[in-house]
């Protein structure tokens, strides 16, 4: 499943307010108790009707439990004030609990395709699934629909890509809820093999979004540049700065759901210091404010100083 690129609403992106980290967590642990009652209800009826695709959903749910934790502990860290030896803050705890969570899927994922494989290699051993896998399995489906909408919409509000990420593992629990019931279905029908076969998807599809979360993670721990998009609206946002006459070597790098900035600024050569030094204020300002910006570091090069001279 790919997940879309969400794009996160840009007035005011200086820092979410009390109440939106309230929101976050909030989100966060109705999805804890939602995957706790899931995990329980799948593994419980799995064993009971001798599903071992549900059983693996079951599993897949309890690696979602584990990623509201790291949410949890990671939006608790990453709000800590800046320190000595974190002159910029915390923020990049979300970057690394993106990247546990991509392990975390990872791992869960190469034990379910391995169990699914043992399965497959003696087909003559997979039972006759009770019919109650696909009533547990059906309402796992829903349940997890449901809280993916929820979860994207306060991500969204409150700016926070560590909980869009996590709300795409609410939505990648959903469809394997979905391939299981098919399985579920097959094996009730005659077709024995499916039910080990919805349960290698499922694992399949754990691991891609553990891959996908994982390597975006570690790319921001490397200091990886924004969107060339959002890069070039921040040099648009510089350029119309009054005094500002040109920009040069604009870089960025991601901490956490905001980005560092470095920029050169071209200045009339023939203002005063204390012309030029307001000018990059007010560059600044207008960055943080309509950006998802923490800092922005200015220098200043003469523009026209040979004419000047």
């Amino acid at each position: 499943m790919n997940v879309p690129n969400i794009i996160l609403p840009e007035e005011d992106h200086e820092f979410r307010t009390a109440e939106e980290e309230k929101a976050g967590r909030r989100c966060t642990w109705n999805s804890v108790w939602v995957n706790v009652m899931l995990t329980i209800g799948q593994v419980m009826a799995g064993v009971f009707s001798q599903s071992q695709g549900l059983i693996a959903d079951g599993i897949h749910s309890l690696s979602d439990l584990l990623a509201d934790f790291v949410v949890l502990v990671a939006g608790h860290h990453s709000k800590k004030e800046a320190d000595e030896d974190h002159h910029y803050g915390h923020h990049r705890y979300e970057n690394a609990a993106s990247l546990v969570l991509g392990l975390l899927l990872l791992a869960v994922a190469a034990g379910m395709i391995w169990s699914a494989v043992k399965k497959l290699q003696d087909p003559d051993d997979i039972p006759t699934v009770h019919q109650a896998a696909l009533w547990v399995a059906v309402v796992a489906l829903m349940a997890k629909e449901l809280l993916f909408r929820y979860m994207l919409v306060v991500a969204i509000r409150i700016r926070s890509s560590m909980l869009v990420a996590n709300a795409w593992h609410a939505r990648s629990d959903a469809l394997s809820s979905l391939v299981v019931a098919v399985g579920i279905i097959g094996n009730m029908f005659g077709f024995p093999l499916l039910d080990p076969i919805a349960a290698l998807i499922v694992g399949l599809m754990v691991g891609k979004m553990g891959w996908k979360f994982g390597w975006s993670a570690l790319n921001d721990l490397m200091d990886r540049a924004v969107s060339q998009e959002e890069t070039e609206a921040i040099r648009a946002t510089l350029v119309a700065t009054p005094g500002i006459l040109g920009v040069h070597d604009l870089r960025t790098r991601k901490v956490g759901d905001l980005a560092l900035v470095d920029v050169h600024l071209e200045i009339d050569a023939t203002i005063t210091v204390l012309q030029g030094h307001d000018i990059a204020v007010e560059a600044r300002r207008r960055v943080l404010k309509s950006h998802a910006v923490l800092d922005v570091m200015t220098h200043l090069d003469p523009y026209g100083y040979e004419e000047a001279e």
